[in-house]
């Protein structure tokens, strides 16, 4: 499916959406009340370096209401901006397959009961939380309801991964992918450019990795630096360099030059809460962001796996 143009030289979910339900589709972002593995002392303890005491979920719904009143609440701020469309019933906030089956069925089968309009059932965990028996499962739901799961990696190189304490290795989620597919739910993975350390040839190293993988997407994230995090604790003490617009842009784009064809982009930006930001402030900007990265698209006319197929055919 080629759905880029002009204006966009890579698969953007929002014409992916459209092209398939011929509507807008947006998520409604919901917290099922989950911990973290590497939070609880399952694999590890204090969590990610990067991610806030909300587990990632900096804008899902308050995990003390129920689920339909969290919905509700949501889809009437996201029909301010948009006057119709369907929905996404998506489990955002920490590790989202962290609990007993019992307990995830009871959760996703209300969730994807909340709304006659929602049309796909998004859940965002880690490799190391996908037992036979979850798998299974979601196996079976999304033979009635397309199950997305959201799969957080953020880097291929352990020294990181070690770095920022997330607990699991790269084996791990190659094989949470396949077991994934060969049940045909699609995965959406993410990534973090920017991470301490990291050089622009290991988040280019990071994609072509991800292009030998079945996955369907791929969300592309900027670090963030915020308050009562270990990073930004860490941050604060002994400052590092940081991605400047111009190094996320370049690094970006290069990225999307390298991503395989049929990956669709469901984010080039990333969130954090205003008030928790230490850095980088260019990152509040996101319309900004994309903007630079379609220009420099456009002057380069680079498009989304121009490179990957020029090796390919190489």
């Amino acid at each position: 499916m080629n759905l880029m143009n002009h204006e966009k030289h890579y698969n953007t979910l929002h014409n992916y959406y459209l092209q398939t339900y011929q509507k807008k589709v947006f998520k409604i972002a919901l917290n099922g009340g989950f911990t973290c593995p590497n939070i609880d002392g399952t694999v590890a303890t204090g969590g990610c370096t990067f991610c806030s005491y909300m587990g990632s979920g900096d804008f899902a719904g308050n995990k003390l209401e129920p689920l339909k009143v969290q919905f509700e609440k949501i889809k009437s701020m996201m029909h301010q901006k948009w006057e119709e469309g369907y929905y996404i019933a998506y489990f955002q906030a920490n590790t989202n397959t962290h609990a007993p089956l019992e307990r995830l069925k009871a959760l996703y089968e209300e969730a994807i009961t909340l709304d006659p309009h929602i049309v796909l059932l998004s859940i965002g965990t880690r490799p190391d939380v996908l037992p036979d028996d979850v798998i299974e499962y979601l196996g079976e739901l999304n033979t009635r309801m397309p199950v997305q799961i959201e799969l957080g990696l953020q880097t291929i190189h352990q020294v990181t991964s070690d770095l920022i304490n997330r607990a699991h290795d790269l084996a791990c989620f190659d094989d949470a992918v396949k077991r994934l597919r060969q049940k045909k739910i699609e995965v959406v993975v993410h990534i973090i450019n920017g991470l301490p350390f990291e050089t622009k040839q290991m988040m280019i190293e990071t994609i072509k990795h991800l292009n030998t993988l079945d996955i369907q997407g791929i969300k592309i994230h900027m670090l963030h630096l915020m308050e009562k995090t270990k990073m930004g604790y860490q941050y604060k003490k002994n400052p590092w360099k940081l991605m400047t617009l111009e190094d996320y842009v370049d690094v970006t784009v290069e990225q999307i030059g390298w991503l395989r064809k049929d990956i669709i982009i469901h984010r080039l930006t990333g969130d954090a809460p205003q008030a928790m930001l230490i850095a980088p402030d260019w990152t509040k900007k996101k319309f900004v962001v994309t903007n630079e990265i379609d220009k420099k698209m456009r002057h380069m006319n680079l498009w989304q796996g121009d490179y990957d197929e020029k090796e390919r055919l190489a």
